[in-house]
């Protein structure tokens, strides 16, 4: 959500990306008593485009918009789903087809009503091609979007997919079966629209109408946008206080300064110089867990001995072994990351620990040594130099520094770690094929769910350029469980396989999870309800002071 993919690749190990995150804030101080009536003032970038659902999807705009709209599901703090503006999301044709009922007393700040309508013609307009919306794949699944991709499109074409039965019944065609469309449809992209937008929808992105928590107030560019709470709100999450004003700022150690004096109620994120303090700062409340981020080595399957065969997962496995993530969290990122054990988060439903096979994951310099020698047996490593690249414009020097370091001590072999210049250098040499390399990799998922950190990254058909699956792993076994999981009957009968297909990652290993980012911020000591969520925002609806 809120996050194209690679957000997460530039930014620094130190600094803050989005991900909400569960559980509550290492304490509260401050009286006794909190008001309801209080505006909440809090951290915030210039949103990169105009606040429009489905044109939004960096953190400046993604904050704001998630609480001015409210879509037919909603996710609470542990990324668990539940039906918002949707009365029911009922599936059907082995999870092609799914017939939506809405509640009926729902209405946009303006106080039009939010109907079928309000859904299926947002969802539309965002699929044409020609209205340029960032958004735009994400309905790619529905029938009709393919015809909506061409230049002589009108830009009011509807989804032929979407059907309206009245104002509160709408169904949905897919392209494909998707067990997780129930939870894709809480994100962004898929919220509904006013009539008011299609008049001018230049003009309706300064000045969104909504039907969240909260509606807009003002915006004032590289200043602040001031929301209220909406008190025709009928969702799960009424604010608890009167509104939020976003301060824009373009440096965070003004913004850490100004919580720490009283001056600024709640921030996401700290900045590089308070990593190590922060924690134990008097001054402010702080919130340090593992999040929705994780952050991997990938191994292209094309690298000479590190092939999708007997020495390629001898190596792969030899060289995760080797890497000592306890020690690495602890002094580089300063207690801010939490090594991993699963390809899928803490914050996600269908996170495990206790996957077979992930103990791979585990550093343990002589089984690691043992592993590699195995794989000599198969072909000679000689005096083959690893090399292990990451983008010097990033903030990620020492980190790699000290991968090479703990897999060089381990196997006794020439590792380096070796920077490209910049963000964009490095991933076009990733989409161009031309890394020879292990290179690092990030990801953070647009929807709480298993899938999203699978399927884009390690299925056959996002190889080879199609997707995310930027080391070109292949397994049909991997590829016969995920299409297994979306026909899966529930939530949780698709996660139970999407963890056997976990499984099959941590034998082949096409990337190494090394560890999650954690969820990072601080609040005034006057600021009660501070936490953040799996999606790495503040659940600045529960805050009060």
């Amino acid at each position: 959500m809120k996050k194209t993919k690679f957000t997460v690749l530039t930014a620094a190990v130190a600094t803050v990306v989005l991900a909400l995150g569960a559980c509550g804030a290492s304490g509260n101080s401050g009286s006794s008593s909190s008001s309801t009536n209080a505006i909440i003032t809090a951290y915030n970038s210039e949103p990169e485009n105009s606040l429009i659902p489905a044109n939004t999807n960096e953190t400046g705009g993604g904050k704001v918009i998630d609480l001015l709209f409210a879509g037919l599901v909603d996710f609470d703090v542990k990324g668990n789903a539940k039906n918002e503006v949707a009365k029911s999301i009922k599936a059907k044709d082995n999870n092609t087809k799914f017939d939506i009922t809405l509640n009926p007393d729902w209405t946009f700040t303006d106080g039009t009503k939010v109907t079928s309508e309000s859904f299926t013609k947002a969802w539309s307009y965002a699929a044409v091609a020609k209205n340029s919306m960032l958004n735009n794949s994400w309905f790619s699944n529905i029938k009709g979007y393919d015809e909506l991709q061409g230049d002589n499109v009108s830009s009011d074409a509807q989804l032929s997919g979407l059907t309206i039965t009245d104002d509160t019944h709408f169904s949905v065609e897919l392209k494909s079966g998707s067990s997780t469309f129930p939870i894709q449809v809480g994100y962004s992209a898929f919220f509904p629209l006013p009539d008011s937008f299609y008049k001018d929808p230049k003009a309706f992105g300064q000045k969104p109408v909504g039907n969240g928590s909260y509606k807009f107030k003002s915006w004032t560019h590289n200043q602040s946008i001031k929301l209220v709470k909406n008190d025709s709100y009928k969702g799960n999450n009424p604010a608890k206080n009167a509104g939020i004003d976003f301060q824009i700022y373009t440096d965070m150690d003004s913004a850490y300064s100004d919580v720490q004096a009283g001056n600024l109620d709640v921030m996401d994120g700290v900045p590089t110089s308070a990593t190590t303090t922060f924690t134990s700062e008097s001054s402010v409340q702080a919130y340090n867990k593992a999040g929705s981020v994780i952050q991997t080595l990938t191994i292209p399957a094309a690298l000479e001995h590190f092939g999708n065969n007997e020495e390629g997962r001898l190596r792969r496995a030899a060289i995760s072994r080797a890497i000592n993530r306890e020690q690495i969290v602890k002094k580089v990122l300063g207690g801010t990351g939490t090594p991993a054990v699963d390809y899928v988060t803490p914050m996600i439903p269908g996170y495990s620990e206790s996957l077979k096979g992930n103990d791979v994951l585990k550093y343990n310099a002589t089984e690691a040594k043992k592993l590699w020698d195995e794989a000599n047996k198969i072909s000679d490593w000689g005096n083959t130099k690893l090399s292990l690249t990451y983008n010097a414009d990033g903030g990620h020097k020492d980190i790699f520094d000290a991968y090479a370091n703990s897999i060089k001590n381990a196997l006794g072999i020439d590792v380096e770690s070796t920077p490209v210049a910049t963000f964009q250098e490095l991933r076009q040499s990733i989409n161009n094929r031309t890394l020879k390399a292990v290179f690092r990799a990030g990801w953070m998922p647009d929807y709480p769910s298993a899938e999203n950190y699978l399927k884009p990254l390690y299925s056959t058909a996002a190889a080879d350029g199609n997707g995310s699956n930027d080391g070109d792993y292949k397994n049909p076994e991997f590829d016969a469980l995920l299409e297994k999981a979306a026909a899966a009957s529930s939530t949780e009968d698709a996660n139970k396989i999407y963890q056997q297909a976990e499984e099959i990652l941590l034998k082949d290993l096409p990337s190494i999870p090394v560890y999650y980012r954690n969820n990072t911020g601080v609040a005034s000591t006057a600021v009660k309800g501070f936490t953040i969520g799996w999606n790495s925002y503040p659940d600045y609806r529960a805050l009060t002071k």
